[in-house]
């Protein structure tokens, strides 16, 4: 397959499972994986050291860490002494955060536009071992320069979703890492978006993954996660799909995002996470491959996320 795959660590897990999770991901070939940090969960940078420290080869993503959450030079202390620590298997994405749990902690800014440029450019300078003055609206640094800046700088995507925040990560980030669920749709709009080419610009997708000899066993897992694509926030994913009007309405008449989720048609499941039979499944990641997609990650789903892990390991 040529599109890598990664797959994503449940936020809530405890150490132990953690520590196993990461393991059976790297026993069974997975390129990648993805840190997540959510509100007020497991903390994403001590995640992903902890991760590093326990595997070998398997490169560790954070996606994603919130702007307005860190300043960016303590950010960057952090970042390097994993780079410098584990070297090559680091990646990074920093984004706007989720807009309500950043105003419960007071960090939500008048700008997050601005924010996360003036935050994008500072990282990657200071990574980059340069010494950085910058006056921003929001970033201040004076003289600033990491004592010991990583040998090679991690890739530094830019987390968004809308077009607005994308046209940012394509001036500001090394790559975009886009949340579930990503469609060849949604990556055509990411791709013209961003007005950068493959070749300097990564795109990274999560998508919801459920895989079984039987489809309609994986597309029923699957399904039960997809309650929140019907939510406003979700609407840049959900807006280039021919079905949205339909979307929406469905939304509206079920009430709740479980009923919404239970009411989702077959056909529109199978667009919106990667499901089905191993065949199946990798057919829709060739698919986002072919438009545009640099790397699949996915989020295994059931009640066993370690043992959900040899199912999707079956793509490759």
């Amino acid at each position: 397959m040529s599109v890598p795959v990664g797959v994503i660590v449940p936020p809530s897990l405890d150490g132990p499972t953690l520590l196993a999770f990461a393991r059976r991901a790297e026993e069974n070939g997975f390129a990648s994986l993805w840190i997540v940090e959510d509100c007020f969960l497991n903390g994403g940078i001590a995640q992903a050291a902890t991760v590093l420290a326990t595997t070998e080869r398997i490169t560790v993503g954070l996606g994603l860490l919130p702007a307005g959450a860190r300043n960016p030079a303590f950010a960057a202390m952090e970042l390097a002494t994993l780079e410098n620590f584990h070297p090559g298997r680091l990646e990074v994405s920093v984004g706007h955060g989720m807009p309500d749990w950043m105003r419960q902690v007071g960090s939500w800014p008048a700008s997050p536009l601005t924010l996360l440029a003036e935050y994008l450019e500072a990282l990657r300078r200071l990574l980059a071992g340069e010494t950085v003055t910058v006056e921003g609206r929001y970033v201040r640094l004076d003289g600033v320069r990491l004592a010991a800046p990583p040998l090679r700088a991690p890739a530094v995507l830019a987390g968004v979703r809308g077009p607005r925040s994308v046209e940012v990560a394509g001036r500001s980030a090394d790559g975009t890492l886009l949340a579930e669920p990503v469609t060849p749709e949604y990556l055509t709009a990411v791709r013209r978006g961003t007005g950068r080419d493959r070749d300097d610009h990564r795109v990274v997708g999560y998508n919801v993954g459920a895989v079984d000899n039987d489809p309609a066993v994986a597309r029923e897992r699957a399904r039960v996660t997809l309650g929140a694509v019907g939510e406003p926030a979700w609407a840049p994913h959900i807006a280039p799909l021919p079905f949205a009007d339909e979307l929406a309405e469905l939304r509206q008449q079920a009430g709740s995002a479980e009923e919404f989720a239970r009411r989702l048609p077959d056909a529109w499941v199978d667009r919106l996470a990667v499901v089905g039979t191993p065949e199946q499944a990798g057919a829709r990641i060739a698919e986002l491959g072919e438009a545009g997609l640099d790397e699949a990650v996915l989020f295994p789903v059931g009640p066993d996320p370690v043992g959900a892990l040899d199912g999707l390991g079956r793509l490759l």
